[in-house]
C-alpha cells in the first residue's frame, strides 16, 4: 500500500485504483504518477492520470523513466511482448504529449532520476550522430529546460519560450500561472 496525501492507493483492482485517481486531488495526481509501480494497472491508472491537464512535464517525464523505456525503445512495435504492450503504448502517449507541449513546466518539483533523463538525451544524441533513432526520441530542448535548475532562470528568455507556447491569453491560464507570469516578464 502507498500513500499519497489522504488516499493511500492498495495494490487492489483497477476500478479501485482509477476511483482513488478520480478523486484525488491534482497534486495527489502528480504524486501518484510519480510513484505509480508500472506492474500494477499502469496502462489504466497512469494512462487516465497522465491525459489529465494538471500533469506537470517534469512529473511526466518521471513517469517515463520510471516505465523503464529502454527495454523497448530499439525494438519494433510489432516484437515487443504481448504482456509490454500495454506499457510501450503508455510510453507512446506520454513521448507525444511530452513532444507536443502538452504537459507545461511549472515550479516545484524536479524530475525523479534526473541523471536518467541526462543518459538518455546523451544517447539520443549517439543514435542521431550515428544516423539511427529509437521508437521514443524526446524534444532535447524540453527535457533539458526540464532539467534545468529553476533557480536563476527567471530572466531567461529563451527557457520561458520552450516552456511556454506564446502568444498567450491571460483568461486561459490557471491563475497560479496568471500570478507568475506578471513576476516574470
Amino acid at each position: 500500500m502507498t500513500l499519497f496525501g489522504r488516499f493511500q492507493v492498495p495494490a487492489g483492482s483497477r476500478e479501485q485504483q482509477l476511483s482513488l485517481a478520480h478523486a484525488a486531488t491534482e497534486e495527489e495526481l502528480r504524486r501518484i504518477a510519480r510513484a505509480y509501480r508500472w506492474s500494477d494497472h499502469a496502462e489504466a491508472v497512469l494512462g487516465w492520470i497522465m491525459a489529465q491537464r494538471c500533469i506537470d512535464l517534469a512529473t511526466a517525464l518521471s513517469v517515463f523513466f520510471n516505465g523503464d523505456p529502454g527495454r523497448f525503445n530499439y525494438l519494433p512495435k510489432r516484437d515487443v511482448p504481448a504482456a509490454y504492450r500495454g506499457a510501450a503504448r503508455l510510453l507512446d502517449n506520454v513521448c507525444l504529449r511530452v513532444n507536443s507541449g502538452f504537459y507545461r513546466q511549472r515550479p516545484g518539483p524536479l524530475i525523479v532520476g534526473r541523471e536518467r533523463a541526462r543518459n538518455w538525451l546523451e544517447v539520443q544524441r549517439a543514435d542521431g550522430a550515428e544516423g539511427r533513432r529509437g521508437r521514443w526520441v524526446l524534444d532535447a530542448a524540453l527535457v533539458e529546460a526540464a532539467l534545468a535548475s529553476p533557480a536563476g532562470h527567471e530572466d531567461d528568455a529563451r527557457r520561458r519560450a520552450l516552456l511556454l507556447d506564446p502568444p498567450h491569453r491571460p483568461e486561459g491560464m490557471p491563475a497560479a500561472l496568471r500570478q507568475l507570469l506578471p513576476r516574470m516578464g
